[in-house]
């Protein structure tokens, strides 16, 4: 699963691993910029798995027979590792060998790789054409479209309790998809920002004007290489992944328009 910065991936990994059922043992790699014999030592212990030995061959074994002691209960085993694009050659090609675990009949262990769109382009590299051969599927995330953009921020609104007591206008959605381009983490970012705006002015509804200001704003607080407002494509399921989030400031912006700005917590990261 690969997608631009900003679009959710690790958001929806963590939602994916919520709804697994108590059948499956999981591996959640985070921090990629691991060596292969680090690798398999972090799964291992994801998994509390103890290896009779140090050396890579007992790291290995030990993950191999827990395996064959996991599908002979029939259960299931899934070891995702996010920020993927991060991974040497040496540690993909123990990925794969990792892949390599199998019975007659199936494989022993589900791989989930997520990252950046470079994962794409690492992955079609000659030297790892065989890791390449074993992924199955494949999918990218891409930006919110306008109309999914406008029904994420309702929503959010409606998770934090504002339905009815805040809200953005047609103009502030489209602005809001323009000036973010659909990238979920932006729309949080100049969201978050506008509602502040509101807060302070007293205001119940956003309107295009708050939210231009806010994205000035946003982008002067930050790194230029670091914020970029990305042109999307149509998006995917990813909503529902972010469903559970919601803005930082909307409760206090539709119950208390009159306290002081100095009361408002800081906003979303």
């Amino acid at each position: 699963i690969t997608g631009e910065v900003g679009t959710g991936k690790t958001t929806l990994a963590r939602y994916f691993l919520s709804k697994l059922g108590p059948d499956t043992h999981t591996a959640f790699i985070l921090y990629p910029a691991l060596t292969a014999d680090e690798l398999l030592r972090t799964i291992l212990d994801d998994l509390h798995v103890k290896p009779e030995g140090e050396s890579k061959k007992s790291l290995v074994d030990a993950l191999h027979r827990f395996l064959l002691e996991v599908r002979t209960a029939n259960r299931n085993v899934v070891l995702l590792i996010d920020e993927a694009q991060d991974l040497s050659a040496e540690v993909l090609e123990q990925v794969r060998l990792i892949s390599n675990l199998e019975t007659d009949t199936e494989k022993l262990i589900q791989i989930v790789l997520m990252g950046q769109s470079e994962l794409r382009d690492k992955l079609a590299r000659h030297e790892l054409r065989q890791l390449a051969q074993r992924v199955t599927a494949r999918y990218h995330l891409s930006p919110l479209s306008p109309a999914e953009t406008g029904e994420y921020v309702r929503h959010r609104v409606v998770v934090a309790g504002g339905e009815g007591k805040v809200g953005f206008t047609s103009d502030a959605l489209t602005a809001i998809h323009q000036l973010s381009g659909g990238v979920p983490r932006l729309v949080n970012l100049v969201c978050d920002r506008a509602l502040l705006a509101g807060y302070v002015q007293s205001a119940r509804t956003i309107t295009a004007g708050m939210v231009r200001q806010a994205a000035k704003e946003v982008a002067a607080d930050r790194p230029a290489p670091a914020f970029r407002w990305h042109h999307g494509l149509i998006a995917t399921g990813l909503t529902v992944a972010l469903a559970f989030l919601a803005f930082a400031v909307a409760p206090r912006l539709a119950q208390a328009p009159e306290a002081p700005a100095a009361s408002l917590p800081a906003a979303m990261p």
